[in-house]
């Protein structure tokens, strides 16, 4: 069973370190475009060129899903790469988790970025899944970029100023973008008391339903490949590493 992964950076981590826990024979192909990174501030179109190039490379290793670990690339480039890839290839995108955070709480914040905030993206989210509770859209710049950097000054300042923008006392937390979900034990501790809610464990049971993968977990024996900008490396970048998602995956897996 392979399951290829594709993000600008390291924000695919999280999607891969939840579908290591539940198949951890899974071999994973980790596709992603530091070259390009971030794509937020791009055009659709070139964020669908990139994200389709990305799944390309991955796919070359004959896949049996594409989880698409990023936000921006699911709104902009999955109608791109589901015609390029279905029905042979399944793709599972990531939407936040809107719906079951109104679902259980009156107050929900969403933090995203700049770009995804407000954007019709997210307002058909909060229209379709809201369940009336009081949301609250909060931007967060600079945060994805200090955890793709690795940076605990930069990434504390980004959650500080997001915390700040967070009404007192909120239910709950939705995680708009998977490079957050690094960070998640940092922005809990930001705002006490919230329940956050990310995609990853949502997205890799998807994508194992979608292959019908229903056997028990099993040991860590899944290789990991890691390709970055079209070219196999021989590891994982170094700044995946800092991460508890990435430390896991090198200690548990052979890089191919």
């Amino acid at each position: 069973m392979k399951i290829g992964l594709v993000d600008s950076g390291i924000g695919l981590l999280a999607a891969a370190a939840a579908v290591r826990r539940a198949r951890g024979d899974a071999e994973l192909v980790l596709a992603s475009d530091p070259e390009g990174m971030p794509w937020g501030p791009r055009s659709a179109q070139d964020v669908t060129r990139r994200a389709v190039a990305c799944a390309r490379a991955a796919a070359e290793d004959g896949l049996d899903a594409l989880i698409v670990a990023c936000n921006t690339a699911s709104v902009h480039a999955l109608p791109a790469l589901r015609a390029a890839f279905e029905p042979d290839l399944p793709v599972i995108g990531t939407v936040p988790a809107v719906k079951p955070a109104a679902a259980e709480h009156r107050t929900v914040a969403i933090w995203a970025t700049p770009a995804t905030t407000g954007s019709p993206y997210q307002r058909a989210l909060i229209a379709d899944f809201g369940n009336g509770a009081r949301i609250t859209e909060v931007p967060c710049p600079g945060l994805s970029d200090a955890v793709q950097a690795a940076d605990p000054e930069a990434v504390g300042a980004a959650i500080a100023v997001a915390a700040s923008r967070t009404p007192p006392g909120v239910g709950a937390v939705v995680l708009g973008c998977t490079h957050y979900e690094l960070v998640a034990d940092r922005i809990a501790a930001a705002v006490p008391g919230a329940r956050l809610y990310g995609s990853a464990d949502a997205v890799a049971a998807q994508a194992l339903r979608r292959i019908g993968a229903s056997a028990p977990p099993l040991g860590p024996t899944g290789t990991v490949t890691v390709i970055l900008n079209g070219r196999r490396a021989d590891r994982l970048p170094e700044v995946a590493l800092a991460y508890a998602e990435g430390a896991a995956l090198a200690a548990t897996a052979a890089v191919t």
